[in-house]
């Protein structure tokens, strides 16, 4: 590897002249915003913003929270350790795992002009790998399988590398064959802060977006937001470089993004005519309109998607609801964003070719 390869705060490609780096002062570890919290930053309407995010994973104290002694025994150098995930990790920063999340966010960024009753419109624009390492983890029994795996131990960390456009890992521990895959970037965590002063925990999503995990939100996606409180309060972090549905394991490939975001005001009555009245995340591509819906209950995750993909269907083609929930079971795909977060979310990939 190569200091050359890697985004170190400042450094390297800043697509935005808005740039906000993950500096100690600049992100919540374990938590997200609330109504309460200060702006690090405040933007207008339609501004881009180039935003540095932290992958919690090097950082934990399971993993001895020293990124350069945690990285360096897969190989890593010290110049390839980022230097905002070290100051974190060396500050007085106090998370205490048994009660709070592991993630690290980026953020407040408050949005003139956003209140309540608004959609926050957040467009993807650019993700650029911060290091070209990942970490895919299982610990203290839980992902998919709790009680299962981790087979010894109470954390298994698994090194992945990046090769061009593909992550790779050993097949066996410890082994020279490797198993190579597609990388994605995209930001695990998108949300809006929750009305009162007590910060949510960063694990379980909500109607704030939060720790969505919705693989298709890579580079040309949107996410729309139901604004909770002025000024929205956005937030950005769990970075990934790839991941599949589900999310099994308990983690996907996280690893360090730089992200250039855009971010635009709907009104209440613009996003009503636009998409009906929505209750939590709505995300769209150049291919599909992606409702979502969220539970503890999978079953119950994937009723309230249903449920939101019609009132969508409704109310952006004027479909009645009955052939609506026809035209949901002939073509529409309802997979599972993630079962590891707590709360569950499903998401529907609704072609907006069938509506040309």
């Amino acid at each position: 590897m190569s200091a050359t390869d890697v985004l170190q705060p400042g450094l390297g490609s800043i697509r935005s002249s808005n740039y906000l780096p993950a500096d100690p002062g600049a992100v919540i570890w374990g938590r997200l915003p609330c109504e309460t919290d200060s702006p690090v930053l405040t933007i207008d309407s339609g501004t881009d913003v180039t935003i540095d995010t932290i992958s919690h994973e090097g950082i934990h104290e399971d993993q001895g929270r020293d990124p350069v002694r945690f990285f360096g025994s897969f190989g890593v150098e010290r110049d390839d350790v980022l230097q905002d995930a070290v100051a974190l990790a060396a500050s007085d920063y106090r998370r205490d795992p048994a009660v709070d999340g592991p993630h690290v966010v980026t953020g407040p960024i408050r949005v003139s002009g956003a209140m309540p009753g608004d959609l926050l419109k957040i467009t993807v624009l650019e993700t650029l790998p911060r290091v070209p390492y990942g970490i895919v983890a299982n610990r203290h029994g839980r992902g998919a399988l709790p009680g299962e795996y981790p087979l010894a131990g109470e954390i298994v960390s698994i090194f992945a590398g990046v090769d061009g456009d593909h992550g790779t890992m050993p097949r066996v521990l410890g082994g020279e064959h490797s198993v190579r895959f597609p990388l994605a970037p995209f930001l695990g965590i998108m949300g809006v802060a929750v009305r009162g002063d007590v910060r949510p925990h960063s694990v379980p999503p909500g109607p704030h977006g939060g720790n969505i995990d919705i693989n298709l939100l890579t580079v040309g996606s949107t996410l729309y937001l139901p604004v909770q409180v002025a000024g929205a309060l956005a937030y950005f972090g769990d970075p990934h470089f790839a991941q599949g549905d589900g999310e099994v394991a308990l983690t996907a490939m996280e690893a360090s993004l730089r992200a250039t975001l855009r971010f635009d005001v709907l009104s209440h009555a613009e996003a009503v005519e636009a998409f009906g009245e929505q209750a939590g995340p709505l995300a769209q591509t150049e291919e599909f309109l992606i409702p979502t819906g969220l539970s503890e209950d999978l079953d119950e995750a994937v009723k309230n998607c249903v449920r939101a993909a019609i009132a969508l269907l409704q109310a952006r083609f004027g479909m009645d609801a009955a052939h609506a929930y026809a035209y949901l079971s002939a073509a529409t795909d309802f997979n599972i964003s993630q079962v590891v977060d707590l709360v569950k979310g499903v998401h529907a990939r609704i072609r907006v070719a069938d509506f040309d």
